[in-house]
């Protein structure tokens, strides 16, 4: 592509990313130091509209980029800024004040939505990708455990089990030889590790407890919801106009499983990455609710 129609490409889909009104070629000509006048702008907007870079929504409009130019500006045109010292220090700061993993992801949630002026999306790390810290396993009634499984990343997950006739001190043991075996392994590798305790002979009062405890950390790493989604920023929109053309997009926000797989997707992507950024447009969401939208992840 000729350099000045990436020029004025550019220009066009980052006055329309803050405006989110169609640009002219007037507007670019007193708004950016392309060199050239309005006329010949008009004439390359025309060329960059016919190689399907931009589109006119309504005749006497100016014009908005298509996926096409979007995908282009996102591989070609836009570079990614480093944060400054000072904004580095400015989270540091914001993010000390938290009390807890979920406290740090609402509050990294805000914060991405304040920086950026969007919709922001945080998840909680996958338990089918963490590590195990430490399990315990609380006697909540004669027949009735609570398996609590704390993650490298500070996650907590909790499961119920139902089991009888096992003493404290069995179960002590037992805690104490799931752990010494466990510490370190995903959550798909501990449940095997669990079934193998079965062959310990000074572990025969506890068998009931093993088989069901393996079959926990089997679903914990299986589930569907095995995170946390937190969301931020999406009283923004309603500040724009044409609040309805929203509606689709609030819809799909709401489906926090669809979204997750989406994002774990993408966040695979953006690993493969040198820049560790993945960016999705319109139909490459294959969601309909974002058909509209571009989903950034990292």
């Amino acid at each position: 592509m000729q350099s000045r129609r990436m020029m004025i490409l550019r220009a066009v889909v980052e006055d329309y990313i803050r405006s989110h009104e169609p640009v002219g070629s007037a507007s670019l000509a007193k708004n950016h130091k392309l060199g050239v006048s309005s006329a010949t702008i008009r004439n390359d907007m025309s060329l960059l509209e016919e190689e399907g870079y931009l589109i006119q929504p309504h005749t006497s409009a100016g014009r908005i980029p298509t996926e096409k130019g979007y995908r282009y500006f996102v591989d070609g045109l836009a570079a990614l800024i480093p944060l400054s010292n000072a904004q580095r220090r400015g989270i540091r700061t914001f993010l000390s004040g938290s009390v807890s993993l979920q406290d740090t992801l609402q509050r990294s949630a805000r914060l991405l939505a304040s920086i950026t002026g969007q919709v922001a999306l945080v998840a909680s790390p996958a338990l089918s990708k963490s590590k195990v810290k430490r399990i315990e396993i609380v006697q909540v009634s004669s027949s009735t455990l609570l398996v609590v499984v704390i993650t490298d990343a500070g996650g907590v997950a909790q499961h119920i089990i139902q089991a009888s006739n096992i003493n404290p001190d069995d179960l002590l043991h037992l805690v104490n030889m799931v752990n010494e075996s466990c510490v370190g392994a995903s959550l798909l590798d501990a449940s095997k590790r669990v079934y193998l305790l079965a062959n310990r002979k000074d572990l025969a009062s506890a068998l009931q407890v093993i088989s069901q405890l393996a079959n926990a950390l089997e679903d914990m790493h299986n589930g569907e919801h095995s995170y946390d989604l937190y969301m931020a920023g999406a009283s923004q929109l309603a500040h724009r106009q044409n609040i309805g053309d929203f509606a689709s997009l609030f819809d799909a926000l709401e489906e926090q499983a669809v979204i997750m797989r989406l994002m774990t997707s993408l966040s695979e992507e953006a690993n493969d990455c040198a820049s560790g950024v993945s960016v999705a447009i319109g139909s490459e969401t294959h969601t309909p609710g974002l058909l509209n939208a571009s989903v950034v992840t990292s």
